[in-house]
């Protein structure tokens, strides 16, 4: 990897991490075709700039994340991050391997643009309206549904968690909200988990280059994220999912395509 290649990441991982399309998807997506070597500092880099991205929410629910008055907030963050924790330490190994197989990315891509098709339909009714109406049972069942997207990259785990919110009659715009705010301590432990790893089995990886790389990328995604978060909350209240299910359709379709005549 280059400082051209991992700013190229940064960009799609800031555009694409609160989309219901995949980040981990496109990122894997773009290594292929760009031919970035999926080594371990690769793998760091791409868990570290979701971070980044991710942190974008702090900043633009500040109010939100400092309200040390409502201690049940974080209760609930922690509830829900529990599920990921467990089967993504589980699964590490398949997760690993299936993220250098593209053609499961590509057809999980095109199977859950399906889906989105499909969401606005199925989960019209919503009773849940602010973050105090989530209890703890909910919120628990919420990172479940963020299961999905550990074990399956490519499904999203902003579309895995907002459709869990829908179907348990958050509105679309507060199960965005809550997908956001539980993908903050979500990425920080697994950031954490990959810098342990590495610092343990590959420190050489963390040289003064690797550390550049990962500072520029991570604020790269940062900043990207900030106008992608914005724009993404807008185009859900007024378009619904349909759109993002044909974009997933016709990118999946394409992969596949690519991978199957040997081009990708």
């Amino acid at each position: 990897m280059d400082l051209f290649h991992a700013v190229i990441l940064a960009i799609i991982e800031g555009l694409t991490e609160f989309l219901p399309v995949s980040s981990t998807g496109h990122m894997a997506i773009a290594s292929a075709f760009f031919h970035i070597e999926n080594d371990a500092f690769t793998k760091l880099f791409e868990v570290v700039i979701q971070l980044g991205a991710i942190l974008s929410v702090v900043v633009l629910y500040w109010k939100k994340f400092f309200d040390f008055k409502k201690i049940a907030f974080y209760v609930k963050l922690f509830i829900a991050i529990i599920p990921a924790l467990f089967v993504g330490a589980l699964f590490k190994k398949h997760i690993d391997n299936v993220l250098e197989n593209p053609l499961f990315i590509s057809i999980v891509l095109l199977t859950g643009g399906i889906i989105l098709m499909f969401v606005d339909n199925w989960f019209k009714e919503s009773e849940i309206k602010t973050e105090e109406e989530i209890t703890p049972k909910k919120a628990f069942l919420i990172g479940l549904y963020q299961v999905l997207a550990v074990i399956f990259p490519g499904l999203s785990r902003s579309a895995a968690t907002i459709i869990g919110g829908m179907q348990l009659k958050l509105t679309r715009s507060l199960a965005a909200e809550f997908s956001f705010f539980l993908a903050v301590p979500t990425m920080m432990a697994a950031t954490v988990k990959s810098i342990y790893d590495i610092w343990k089995d590959e420190p050489a990886v963390l040289n003064t280059q690797g550390i550049q790389y990962l500072l520029i990328g991570s604020l790269v995604a940062f900043i990207v994220a900030l106008i992608a978060i914005k724009f993404f909350i807008g185009f859900l209240q007024k378009y619904g999912f349909r759109w993002f299910g044909v974009y997933r359709i016709l990118l999946g379709t394409l992969l596949i395509g690519l991978i199957l005549m040997g081009k990708l």
